[in-house]
């Protein structure tokens, strides 16, 4: 095999294998940008993927699926954000709660329902671009052999930069993360922005969930989400709650991840262990070298009781 295959097929790997991690860190980088710290995307992907494989087993229609992973994930995140601002629930033992509530629920329901057995599904999403992109040397390949739903999952992380950025609504989001105090003295509902900051978080992990159980792996299992709710936070700090700059990370982190089944093709000696480790090794480096760098919401993780709790 060619050293362009091999760099197309660790390319176009590295854009599956990364997109549900990124779909999370983006929607957990919303989040925070709304003053939620939300360490409950674990339980949530868990809780969307399991949804989603059961109905699309049940249907065989994978867009079915994942828009229950969707709903699901859209849901736990308004029970989230309700509980986190208008009970003014530690954010922290909340989320880490409905991570241990989705990780045990999934694994009963997972066994309940399908026992010893492992179903597996068949086929999937189609590849609507494939051979589009032919003429553009390694990137392309690898662009067009992607599934439909990568690109709408690319197409959700402009529209949530554009969203933040570029809207009156994004603007609110953000003051609530950085001065909920001013953004009510000017008529905001911090409660409000705060809950459909959540719900919008909420959706994305719902999707992410749903998409590495349907698209990239193809089949359910319990814990199959492998601690990637917490690599999640940690890229959405890394890329500086920056939906861009979180994307771009995150699939750094994939082509890591990747590295050592393509250098195994290619022939090269290297131990994997050590190259299955660069992945996380380099999210630590990444966070030292570049933490200093890093301001996070001023808000963060903090109740609010409103304007009159400051007196």
């Amino acid at each position: 095999m060619s050293v362009e295959a091999i760099a197309t097929a660790l390319i176009a790997a590295a854009i599956l294998t990364s997109m549900p991690l990124m779909l999370a860190a983006v929607g957990e980088a919303i989040a925070e940008r709304a003053g939620l710290l939300n360490l409950g995307i674990e339980g949530s992907m868990l809780c969307a993927g399991f949804a989603s494989f059961w109905l699309t087993l049940k249907t065989d229609s994978v867009t079915l699926g994942l828009l229950i992973g969707a709903a699901v994930g859209l849901a736990i995140g308004l029970v989230f954000g309700t509980l986190a601002t208008v009970l003014n629930a530690n954010q922290v033992v909340l989320g880490l709660g409905v991570t241990l509530a989705g990780t045990g629920g999934t694994a009963f329901l997972f066994r309940e329902v399908y026992g010893s057995d492992q179903p597996l599904l068949s086929g999937g999403p189609g590849r609507p671009f494939e051979g589009w992109f032919d003429w553009l040397p390694v990137i392309g390949p690898a662009i067009g052999d992607q599934r439909w739903f990568v690109f709408v999952a690319w197409f959700m992380v402009l529209a949530g930069h554009l969203f933040l950025v570029r809207t009156p609504s994004g603007l609110q989001l953000r003051a609530a993360g950085e001065s909920p105090f001013g953004l009510e003295a000017v008529g905001g509902n911090v409660t409000m922005v705060r809950i459909g900051a959540a719900a919008i978080g909420g959706v994305f992990y719902g999707f992410g969930g749903a998409a590495l159980a349907v698209v990239e792996l193809g089949f359910f299992s319990p814990g199959s989400t492998a601690g990637a709710g917490f690599l999640a936070v940690a890229l959405a700090m890394l890329g500086r709650l920056s939906p861009l700059r979180v994307a771009l990370f995150t699939l750094a982190f994939g082509l890591l991840t990747g590295l050592d089944i393509g250098l195994q093709i290619a022939g090269v000696d290297a131990r994997p262990e050590f190259l299955r480790m660069l992945p996380y090794a380099g999210i630590v480096i990444g966070l030292v070298a570049l933490g200093r760098g890093v301001r996070m919401p001023r808000a963060l993780g903090q109740a609010y009781g409103g304007i009159s709790s400051r007196r």
